[in-house]
């Protein structure tokens, strides 16, 4: 949910002064790139709706294995563990791909991916049962798809900038602490081969278990 509201005239300094302070790692500038070439004219708070880009997503998920089931999570879970369900906005169902390529081996066919009933899951108490990741692991791992799924909805030519900021990556500007996440962030996903040298995503998919792939985030300080 975005914390601050975005307009047009709000948004027109944030990208210049957002890009000037990645200047000095060129792969994160990519993707900044990548992330902001579709600006879409009037609201920048809501996310797409369009059938064509669920189409897209939809064809995503196929791409990648997944069952498609036409119904609202609401009434089942967003990824049950072999199948998603696909009445939802486009951006959030092209998210499920980035969970799906960011989960260790052994959640990613554990309901919701084991990080506990998503917000758009209804049933709530299965998928908190097999939950297995927790804050503030799941956090960082939440992170890594939001913007492996933002890239993808980037590569299908949707605004994807409409995502980037509705999951709050300019939410304080250029300051060098969300500067900083955003190129971590770039560089755990290009060090896994989740994207290539010019930002865009990758097919493959993570093999670590998260066990020693946690330890080494939180031992990362450069």
């Amino acid at each position: 949910m975005m914390l601050t509201p975005v307009d047009h005239e709000t948004l027109r300094p944030l990208l210049p002064q957002f890009r000037g302070a990645l200047s000095d790692y060129p792969l994160a500038l990519k993707v900044f790139d990548r992330v902001t070439a579709v600006i879409p004219d009037g609201d920048l708070m809501t996310l797409s709706t369009d059938e064509r880009h669920r189409a897209d997503g939809v064809e995503l998920c196929r791409q990648f294995g997944f069952g498609i089931l036409d119904v609202d999570p609401k009434s089942h879970f967003t990824w049950d563990g072999q199948n998603v369900a696909t009445r939802m906005e486009p951006s959030v169902l092209i998210h499920e791909v980035g969970h799906y390529q960011l989960a260790a081996p052994e959640r990613r066919a554990v309901l919701d991916f084991g990080l506990g009933c998503g917000p758009e899951s209804g049933k709530r108490e299965e998928a908190d049962a097999v939950q297995t990741l927790f804050c503030p692991e799941r956090d960082v791992e939440e992170a890594l798809c939001s913007l492996l799924g933002i890239l993808w909805e980037a590569e299908l030519g949707h605004p994807a900038i409409l995502a980037f900021l509705e999951q709050n990556w300019m939410e304080g500007g250029a300051n060098l602490q969300n500067v900083g996440h955003f190129k971590k962030i770039v560089r755990w996903l290009r060090d896994m081969e989740l994207i290539d040298d010019g930002g865009r995503p990758t097919r493959n998919l993570r093999s670590e278990g998260d066990d020693t792939f946690f330890a080494r985030w939180f031992a990362d300080n450069s």
